[in-house]
């Protein structure tokens, strides 16, 4: 079979686009429809499972690795889930034709790619103009790939500037430009509180307010402001990104922090926050705590249709 061009993969991944009924109305703002039912809400990232994922940070022996084409027919075998949230650093190409066996893989188990986690090194904030090009670049790459690949979303990560300081209205400029190219690809792009000086919940927020593009919203981590932060800073924060959340959250109900300390999840309190605020994307399991993440996973799994109930 021949190289698939990216014309032909680009158009294919539009037909599917518009089956996955993620469109534009007339206002020019997405038009997205979510299952209701709690287990089908439910997506399970690649990030966990990173040392059984082809890459620098496999650690499992050569028998027990996935690949990534196959980790949506993993997870529907190992957890009954079929919906899926790949990391950036786990692709092994963005090559079309990788994609398009990608692509065609989740098909074939009857899976769906819900968000893409992409990191890149460029700064949206950078007084570098050049380097703030190269932040919408990247942008503009993993949005066509989510295209491609039927995702409804991307999460954008916003690194730290080596040459400035956080600034909101610096960073919604750059993500205009990337929203503005979003749009005509279908495709929402979110923002997580992960950093916690250029991905703080507050500046998060900022920035979105700031943007006010119906193609930008925040990515609420149940854990990652927790494990950098005072718990009144962290579930304020929470509190704040869930009013501005609309595809999808990360859930999690332990971390390690940098210093050692396992910080605990107030589960009741933050799903509580969920409900206040009418989220109803996807949830996407992301166990980040030492021991196994298939029991890690599955445990998380259970507890969020328990709270969605």
């Amino acid at each position: 079979m021949p190289p698939t061009s990216r014309r032909e993969f680009l158009s294919r991944a539009a037909i599917a686009a518009a089956a996955f009924s993620f469109k534009l109305d007339s206002t020019s703002s997405p038009s997205l429809h979510f299952p209701a039912a709690p287990r089908d809400r439910i997506a399970v990232a690649s990030y966990p499972f990173r040392e059984f994922i082809p890459g620098s940070d496999a650690k499992a022996p050569e028998t027990s690795l996935i690949r990534l084409e196959d980790f949506a027919a993993h997870v529907k075998t190992r957890f009954g889930i079929n919906k899926i949230e790949p990391w950036s650093g786990h692709f092994p190409s963005t090559d079309p034709a990788y994609l398009d066996r990608f692509r065609a893989s989740v098909d074939r188990a009857q899976c769906q790619v819900i968000n893409i986690a992409a990191d890149g090194e460029a700064s949206a904030y950078a007084a570098s103009l050049a380097e703030r090009d190269r932040f919408v670049a990247f942008g503009h790459k993993w949005i066509d790939i989510a295209h491609g690949l039927g995702s409804q979303s991307i999460r954008l990560s916003l690194p730290q500037a080596k040459d400035a300081r956080p600034d909101a209205s610096r960073t919604a400029d750059s993500l205009r430009r990337v929203v503005d190219y979003a749009a005509k690809q279908d495709v929402v792009v979110s923002l997580e509180n992960d950093d916690p000086i250029s991905q703080d919940p507050f500046f998060l927020v900022e920035v979105v307010e700031k943007a006010h593009s119906p193609w930008l919203h925040t990515l609420p981590d149940f854990c990652n402001s927790l494990a950098t932060s005072s718990q009144d800073h962290a579930y304020s924060g929470i509190d704040a990104m869930f009013a501005h959340a609309c595809c999808i959250c990360h859930v999690k109900n332990q971390e390690v922090a940098a210093d050692g300390r396992t910080v605990h999840v107030d589960m009741p309190r933050t799903f509580g926050y969920l409900k206040q605020h009418g989220f109803k994307g996807y949830l996407s399991m992301e166990w980040d705590s030492p021991g196994d993440p298939y029991t890690g996973t599955a445990s998380l799994i259970e507890e969020t249709v328990h709270y969605l109930a």
